[in-house]
């Protein structure tokens, strides 16, 4: 049988998205407030700033895969208006339940679709933009994903992939000191699962490089993909345009 990686822990690939439901589901319920914890608020910056990258306009039709509970897709749903509409999507329900309720809080009613984004439910040609915030790295087969993205674009579509991603060389040090050190114990804190804010870390490191993702979105069929650095790496977004 087949291996990928759980974090740093090989993993028969069958086995991996039980383990990462189980992340997400254990940490459900306090995802939002860990987010402004570990970052400092500043996970609120970064999705911002992919909304204002995205441009979507009123009627446009927006797939927000691993949405979770539904930043993206509440943004994107203000912009696209009445005429357009925006997908709600996740593998994980007890994100997506979560997502969902805190849209209609909002007064927003919009379908919400458990589905895996390596094989996605929806005809080819279908979405003027797609988005991944924060799940690819979880994802078993990331070119499979990516492919499937791709398919689901018009021609001309968009991906916006935001994802961490590899921190410059000066702050690698430090960076991982909080990883490792800090983030478990606040996860233990706050939510009572240091582990699986150690799977975060571990993660991360395993996730594909800037310039590797980069490559891996032009395998895709994206014929064009722009880089934006954030926060000295931290976090990377990236713009795929569908050939």
């Amino acid at each position: 049988m087949s291996q990928t990686h759980f974090g740093f822990t090989p993993v028969d690939e069958s086995d991996k998205a039980q383990r990462v439901r189980g992340v997400f589901d254990s940490v459900a319920s306090k995802y939002d407030l860990m987010n402004d914890l570990m970052s400092l608020g500043a996970h609120r910056a970064w999705k911002a700033y992919a909304v204002a990258v995205a441009n979507v306009r009123a009627g446009d039709k927006v797939l927000d895969i691993a949405a979770g509970t539904g930043d993206l897709t509440r943004a994107f749903a203000r912009r696209v208006g009445a005429s357009g509409t925006v997908v709600h999507t996740d593998i994980n329900e007890a994100m997506l339940r979560t997502g969902r309720d805190r849209l209609l809080d909002d007064g927003l009613v919009l379908p919400s679709i458990v589905c895996d984004a390596e094989r996605l439910p929806f005809a080819s040609g279908s979405f003027d933009l797609a988005s991944v915030a924060f799940g690819l790295r979880n994802m078993t087969h990331k070119d499979r994903a990516l492919a499937e993205m791709c398919r689901v674009l018009r021609p001309g579509g968009r991906l916006l992939v935001l994802e961490f991603s590899r921190v410059a060389e000066p702050l690698r040090k430090p960076y991982d000191w909080y990883s490792f050190n800090v983030l478990p114990r606040l996860g233990r804190w706050v939510t009572g699962d240091a582990d699986s804010y150690r799977y975060l870390a571990e993660s991360i490191r395993m996730h594909p490089s800037q310039q590797e993702l980069k490559a891996m979105m032009q395998a895709a069929g994206f014929g064009h993909v722009d880089v934006h650095n954030l926060t000295a790496g931290v976090v990377a977004l990236h713009v795929g345009v569908k050939c």
